[in-house]
């Protein structure tokens, strides 16, 4: 028996008018809303409400034995509901069959998780916040943007309660294993790994109305039977790709809302169930560790985050939008809350690309700027216009010496740590010293001098055994080099653990 997990994303970037550099500190509104409203309607009507529409009746005709997952981004929802509210409606009656389920992600589908872990937990949050809001669901399964996974990504994402997250499946990253598989996450094990299988996924997303493809035109039966010849121990496949690919990318002419209606016959014949991410995650066991050292997407031919970090405009934009993070999340300014999260889409820096070939050509035909020079500067005057504006509120947001208070108090614990891991040391090589003989059992090594006041440290009783002389420089270094070690700690997972799932 083998089972289908379908996935469908949903994200709706904002549209920025054309900043020019005379309009900053003049005009702080910064979005093109007749192109939001014309795009996400037009999308919305051919597209999303049709596709909704075929997903209730194949429930229904089924006899809800037909299950798919969605991954919409909060920024997403919020253009869905002032736009087309009518989708909202529609998927609220999808969510109510108990067919679908709504994965997590980060709220403005954002690049956070790569930069900003604070923002990355609070972005997750608030999505959460907004699913259950609408739809009455606590999302238990993570997805990041772009599907973005790194063994760094996958602790943050356990340490949030979530038990399984689903990401891509790099080649060189796989190498010869198959993406059909579950896997646990290397850096945190009790974390379930869903892999995207690229190839199945992309033939319907792209090459199902492409004449030129050798295997069009594309049936429901020759579908299912590529997936029933996959090796009997490959039980699971995960079928990823955005949701406009049904009346959009492949339009309604071409045969895909017959083809999809047409799956879960086919698919009973062969034994072949359609389940839920959280189905999965409950039902198969994981058969091995996935290490990931780097991250890897579902984009471009790479599969890592070239397509949004791969050239030094991209990277610039990236690392000014969230130098700022930590204050805009001390303003209490709503206005200034709001820009912040369509300041961080991702397509923002998608739009940027300099890729050629059939990567760049990719890039080309969703920007809506005539060059990725062109996308930059207007990101960037828009930028500079919110950091002014993030600079003039930040001090009625919060007062200096608040903020000094906050800062001693940080220093305060910072050093609090470092003393307690000096003393456990101590206490580590006490023991070691006495189980290797090098102190007798009823006498007392002499313990090690405290850095700050800088003590000479006694001769040991057996130098040619432990050699205290040579190790005196290094015991001193933790004390000047601490402060500036100390700082991306607060920035690991390990340090937050907020709790936003049972």
């Amino acid at each position: 028996m083998k089972a289908i997990c379908f996935y469908f994303q949903i994200h709706q970037p904002f549209r920025l008018k054309h900043y020019r550099f005379f309009d900053i500190g003049n005009d702080h509104y910064y979005y093109d809303d007749f192109a939001d409203d014309d795009i996400i309607t037009r999308i919305a009507q051919r597209s999303y409400l049709p596709a909704n529409q075929m997903l209730l009746d194949m429930i229904k005709e089924n006899g809800k034995k037909f299950k798919v997952a969605f991954s919409i981004s909060g920024t997403a929802l919020e253009q869905l509901e002032q736009y087309v509210p009518e989708f909202i409606d529609s998927m609220k009656e999808l969510a109510a069959t108990g067919c679908v389920e709504f994965l997590s992600e980060t709220y403005a589908h954002s690049l956070s998780s790569l930069y900003d872990p604070d923002e990355f937990y609070a972005q997750v949050k608030a999505h959460d916040e907004k699913i259950f809001q609408l739809f009455g669901q606590r999302p238990k399964v993570f997805r990041n943007t772009e599907l973005i996974y790194d063994d760094d990504i996958a602790s943050m994402v356990y340490s949030m309660g979530f038990k399984a997250a689903i990401t891509a499946d790099a080649k060189h990253v796989l190498g010869w294993r198959s993406p059909n598989f579950l896997y646990s996450s290397a850096s945190a094990p009790k974390l379930k790994l869903m892999l995207k299988n690229g190839k199945l996924s992309d033939d319907i997303a792209f090459r199902f109305s492409n004449p030129e493809w050798a295997s069009y035109p594309l049936t429901a039966d020759k579908y299912i039977n590529w997936i029933n010849e996959l090796p009997q121990e490959e039980q699971l496949v995960n079928l990823f790709m955005n949701y406009d690919t049904f009346g959009e990318l492949q339009p309604r002419e071409s045969g895909i809302f017959e083809f999809m209606k047409a799956l879960p016959r086919f698919a009973a014949e062969n034994d072949i169930q359609f389940w839920t991410p959280s189905e999965v995650v409950s039902k198969f066991k994981p058969v091995a560790e996935l290490a990931v050292p780097y991250p890897m997407s579902w984009t471009d031919e790479a599969r890592d985050t070239s397509a949004w970090l791969g050239n030094t405009l991209q990277q610039e934009a990236v690392r000014k939008l969230y130098s700022i993070g930590e204050r805009v999340r001390l303003c209490t300014d709503r206005r200034i809350k709001q820009d912040w999260n369509y300041l961080q889409g991702s397509d923002h820096f998608f739009y940027m690309s300099t890729k050629h070939n059939d990567d760049g050509s990719v890039h080309s035909h969703y920007s809506p700027y005539d060059s990725p020079y062109t996308a930059f500067t207007n990101y960037m005057n828009v930028l500079s216009d919110f950091m002014t504006r993030v600079e003039e509120q930040y001090p009625a947001s919060i007062d200096n010496e608040e903020l000094n208070s906050l800062l001693l108090t940080i220093r305060n614990q910072e050093q609090e740590i470092e003393k307690l891991h000096r003393e456990v040391e101590m206490m580590r090589n006490n023991i070691v010293k006495d189980t290797t003989g090098d102190f007798p059992i009823d006498e007392e090594p002499a313990p090690e001098p405290i850095p700050e006041k800088k003590e000479e440290k006694p001769e040991p009783k057996k130098p040619a055994a432990k050699k205290p002389a040579a190790k005196k420089p290094a015991a001193k270094k933790p004390a000047a080099a601490k402060p500036a070690a100390k700082k991306p700690a607060a920035k690991k997972p390990a340090a937050k653990k907020p709790t936003t799932k049972k």
